[in-house]
């Protein structure tokens, strides 16, 4: 069990740190026309202003790169990896009850998507690993 809760915490590091870099160079790929996917594009976005860029920076690449690093580290520190899967299970809970909702509104896009799918196998892993840890009372 250990060693999953492990991998899952080097998975969910390594991929919000990626989109957070992704998500701050971003205007630099847009600007140099490189073949990698803009990051706008890949999620629906457009810049309307200046300040865009830096929202998406901030909120998008920012908190991503946030989110990693404590994935990261809660490798190696029990108490910030049990916060990890913690928050990660209730941020990717509350986004897919965003989408859900979301898509009874009228003229709104159905909720099922690719990201929907990655938001509640996290929700689900999140809360196996919770309910595992709390009925062991184990250090991982």
């Amino acid at each position: 069990m250990i060693w999953l809760i492990r991998l899952y915490l080097l998975f969910m590091g390594i991929t919000y740190f990626l989109i957070g870099i992704w998500a701050v160079l971003d205007p630099i790929i847009v600007a140099s026309e490189t073949s990698i996917p803009s990051f706008q594009e890949a999620v629906g976005l457009k810049v309307a202003s200046e300040i865009g860029y830096s929202e998406i920076a901030g909120i998008y690449g920012g908190l991503n790169l946030g989110i990693g690093i404590m994935c990261l580290i809660g490798i190696f520190r029990e108490s910030i990896g049990i916060f990890s899967i913690k928050f990660l299970t209730l941020l990717t809970g509350s986004i897919a009850s965003g989408r859900l909702i979301s898509s009874f509104l009228p003229g709104m896009p159905t909720f099922y998507n690719s990201f929907f799918i990655f938001e509640i196998c996290a929700v689900i892993i999140g809360i196996s690993f919770l309910t595992a840890l709390n009925k062991s009372k184990s250090n991982y």
